[in-house]
C-alpha cells in the first residue's frame, strides 16, 4: 500500500479486502494510523471504527463484482482545502477505456430520516439530534469540486460520479432519503440495494488495474482558485459558481430550512455559523445572498468592515445599484422594522460592537440598545458568521455565547454550525496549527514548532524585504495573486500634494508605502478598500484593516517590532505598534491579544504559500530555527 497521494491510504481493492478477512480491525487501525501521519490528530474511536465496517465493505462488494484490481484512494484529501472524500475509486470505464472516477461517501447509520421533511437535511440514527447535510449533497460536491479544481477532469464532468452508500441500512430505515436520487452521476445505495450497487459499478469500471488512472489524479495540475470576490457578480445576478462542501453547504441548507419554516409560522430563529480563516463563511454569506436574491425574498448583508463591505459595492456591485443595496453596514439597523427582512446575513460577526452608536449619531436616536439586539431583530432568520479568533480592534464582542445569550433569553430558536473545513492556506492544518502555536493562541500552552514540510502549503522565510518581494513579484507576474503585508508598526500618511504615496514602511534602505489611506485611487494605487482585489495593490504594504476578510494566492508578511522573541517566547511591544485603536482606554492584555489576533490575520490570507520576514534580528534568527529559506 502506498502514500504517495493526498489520500491516507491507496491500493487495489483486492488488497483492502485480503486485510479485512484476515482481520477487519486493522482496516480501521491501518487508515487511523495514516490519518495521523498526514493530518497530525488521532481520529476518535468511531471514526475508526466506522472505517473498518464501511471500507471492508466496500472492499469486498469490489471483490465480488470482479473489480478487485480497482484503485481505492481512501481519506482523499480534495485540493486547495483539509475536506476529505471517504474513497475515491479510480480504474478505466467500461464503455470508453478512458480513466473514470466514482466518489464514494460511506455511512454506516442503520436508519435516518428527512429532518423535517427537507430533502437536503437528514436525522442519522446515530447523531445528537442535530440535522446533517443528505449525503447525496455531500458527495456531489465533492464531485463538483474536482471538475473545477483537477485538469485531469476539468473538460470531463462525465468522468467523476459519485455513491452515497447507507452500507448498514435496509430501505425501510430511509424514510423520503431517495428523494434526492435522481441524477444517474449520482445514486444513493442501501444495503438492501447491494446487487444494484453491484451493478452499478460493474456498468462503470472494466475489470482492470485503476493505478495508471489513480496516478493521474494524484499528479493531476491543480487549477488556480475561484477568487470569492472575482466571481460574486454572478453569483448574486446569475447561477451559483462555487460549489459548497460539506459543514459549507449543510450551513447553507440549515437557513434556508429556516427561512421557509419562519415565514410560515411567524417565527424568529438565529443561525450562527462559525470558522477560522479560509473555511468558507464568506462563500456561504454570498451563496446565500445570491440565492435568496433570486427567489426575491427580503435580504442584506452587512459586515462591521469598511474595507469588505466597500470592496463588495465596488466588485459585484458594479454597474447594479439593486446589487449594491445590498450591502450595509452593522449600525445601518439602528430604526429597522422587527422582523422587516427575511434574512440578515451578518458577516464577519466578530466585529460586531457593544452599540451602533458614534460621536455623529444624531440624538432622537441615541439608546442604550444593544447592536446585537438591532441586528436579531431586524430578521425573521438573522444569521451570524464568526471566528473570535479575529478580533483585531478594540471594543469587538462578537462571540457564540454573546449571540446565543441575547437570542435564548428572547427564547428565540438557534442552530450553530461549525464550518470545520480548510479552504485557505492549501487546505493544510498543519499551517493552521503552525501559527496559532508561533503566536502562542493555541490555547494548550505548547511552544512554536518548526514547520514540517506540506505539499499542500509553501512556508519559507526572506532573508530580507527585498527577498520577500522579489519572490512574491515573481509569482505576481507568471499570473499569481500576491500581496505584502506588516503589522502596524510605521506611520501611515495621507499622500504627498503631488498626488504621490509616502514610502513610509522603512526597513534600512527598502521602503515601500502603505495601501491608500483614502477611498480615491492615487496613481496607480487603488483605494484602501480595493488594495486586495485591484490592480496595483502589490505595489503598497497592506495592513490588518485592508486584508482582513480577502485572500489571495501568494502572501507576504512583515512582522514589526511589536512581536518579538524574547527569552523563549514570542512576545508583544505595545510601544512598537503605532495603530490609533491602542488607546489608554486598551489594557494591556487586551493589547496584547489584539496585537497577536492581527498577525493571525495577516498570516492566515494566502492559498498557495506564505513568506515571512522579520525586522528584529532575534525574531529572525529564531524564525530561521522554524523555517526554511526562500532558496531552499
Amino acid at each position: 500500500m502506498s502514500d504517495h497521494s493526498p489520500a491516507a491510504v491507496r491500493c487495489p481493492a483486492r488488497e483492502l479486502a485480503a486485510l479485512a478477512s484476515a482481520d477487519r480491525l486493522a482496516v480501521g487501525d491501518l487508515i487511523a494510523a495514516r490519518v495521523k501521519t498526514s493530518y497530525g490528530a488521532w481520529p476518535t474511536t468511531s471514526a475508526i471504527s466506522s472505517w473498518s465496517r464501511g471500507l471492508a465493505t466496500l472492499a469486498r462488494d469490489l471483490v465480488e463484482a470482479e473489480l478487485g484490481d480497482v484503485e481505492m484512494l481512501v481519506e482523499y484529501q480534495l485540493p486547495l482545502t483539509s475536506e476529505r472524500a471517504d474513497v475515491v475509486l479510480a480504474g478505466v470505464d467500461q464503455r470508453t477505456g478512458e480513466d473514470t472516477y466514482v466518489i464514494v461517501e460511506l455511512k454506516s447509520w442503520s436508519r435516518a430520516e428527512l429532518y423535517e421533511r427537507n430533502p437536503a437535511l437528514v436525522l442519522p440514527s446515530a447523531g445528537n439530534g442535530h440535522p446533517v447535510l443528505h449525503p447525496l449533497l455531500q458527495v456531489q460536491g465533492y464531485c463538483d469540486y474536482l471538475v473545477d479544481f483537477l485538469d485531469v477532469v476539468k473538460h470531463r464532468p462525465d468522468a467523476v460520479h459519485g455513491v452515497a452508500y447507507l452500507h448498514n441500512a435496509e430501505d425501510a430505515g430511509m424514510d423520503g432519503l431517495y428523494a434526492l436520487a435522481e441524477e444517474d452521476r449520482f445514486r444513493l445505495f442501501s444495503k438492501s440495494q447491494r446487487a444494484a450497487f453491484l451493478r452499478h459499478l460493474r456498468e462503470r469500471f472494466a475489470p482492470q488495474s485503476g493505478m495508471d488512472a489513480a496516478d493521474r489524479l494524484v499528479n493531476s495540475t491543480t487549477l488556480p482558485t475561484k477568487q470569492l470576490l472575482k466571481f460574486a457578480a454572478e453569483e448574486i445576478r446569475s447561477c451559483e459558481q462555487f460549489v459548497l462542501l460539506g459543514d459549507q453547504r449543510l450551513a447553507y441548507e440549515i437557513v434556508m430550512d429556516a427561512v421557509g419554516r419562519t415565514r410560515a409560522t411567524d417565527s424568529k430563529e438565529v443561525v450562527i455559523v462559525t470558522g477560522g480563516p479560509g473555511s468558507g463563511k464568506s462563500l456561504v454569506a454570498l451563496s446565500l445572498l445570491g440565492e435568496l436574491s433570486r427567489q426575491e425574498r427580503a435580504v442584506l448583508h452587512a459586515t462591521g468592515s469598511r474595507s469588505l463591505t466597500e470592496t463588495l459595492r465596488r466588485v459585484p456591485g458594479k454597474g447594479s445599484s439593486r446589487v449594491k443595496s445590498l450591502f450595509k453596514y452593522f449600525n445601518s439597523f439602528m430604526q429597522a422594522d422587527w422582523n422587516g427582512l427575511d434574512v440578515l446575513i451578518c458577516d464577519e460577526a466578530h466585529r460586531i460592537r457593544e452599540t451602533s452608536q458614534n460621536r455623529y449619531t444624531p440624538a432622537r436616536l441615541r439608546s442604550d440598545r444593544r447592536q446585537i439586539d438591532e441586528l436579531i431583530d431586524a430578521a425573521r432568520v438573522p444569521v451570524f458568521l464568526l471566528d473570535e479568533r479575529q478580533v483585531v480592534r478594540p471594543g469587538e464582542l462578537g462571540t457564540v455565547t454573546e449571540i446565543r445569550e441575547h437570542a435564548e433569553a428572547r427564547r428565540f430558536r438557534v442552530h450553530e454550525v461549525s464550518l470545520n473545513g480548510q479552504f485557505r492556506c492549501g487546505g493544510s492544518r498543519a499551517y493552521e496549527q503552525w501559527v496559532l502555536r508561533l503566536l502562542g493562541l493555541n490555547g494548550d500552552g505548547s511552544d512554536p514548532a518548526a514547520w514540517t514540510s506540506d505539499d499542500r502549503f509553501t512556508v519559507s522565510l526572506a532573508d530580507s524585504p527585498y527577498e520577500l518581494e522579489s519572490l512574491l513579484r515573481d509569482r505576481h507576474e507568471k499570473g499569481y495573486s500576491a500581496r505584502m503585508t506588516a503589522g502596524f508598526c510605521w506611520p501611515w500618511s495621507d499622500p504627498r500634494k503631488d498626488d504621490t504615496l509616502v514610502p513610509d514602511v522603512r526597513i534600512g534602505d527598502w521602503s515601500r508605502p502603505w495601501s491608500v489611506k483614502s477611498d480615491r485611487a492615487v496613481g496607480d494605487a487603488p483605494p484602501s478598500v480595493l488594495w486586495a482585489t485591484q490592480d496595483g495593490g502589490f505595489e503598497q504594504v497592506g495592513m490588518v484593516y485592508t486584508a482582513q476578510g480577502f485572500e489571495y494566492d501568494w502572501s507576504g508578511v512583515i512582522i514589526g517590532p511589536d512581536l518579538v522573541y524574547r527569552d523563549g517566547r514570542m512576545i508583544t511591544v505595545r510601544a512598537a505598534n503605532r495603530d490609533p485603536a491602542l488607546t489608554r482606554r486598551v489594557t494591556d492584555e487586551q493589547a496584547d491579544r489584539l496585537i497577536r489576533n492581527t498577525y493571525k490575520v495577516l498570516l492566515t490570507r494566502g492559498v498557495i504559500g506564505t513568506v515571512v520576514y522579520s525586522v528584529d534580528p532575534a525574531t529572525q534568527e529564531f524564525l530561521a530555527k522554524l523555517l526554511p529559506n526562500v532558496r531552499e
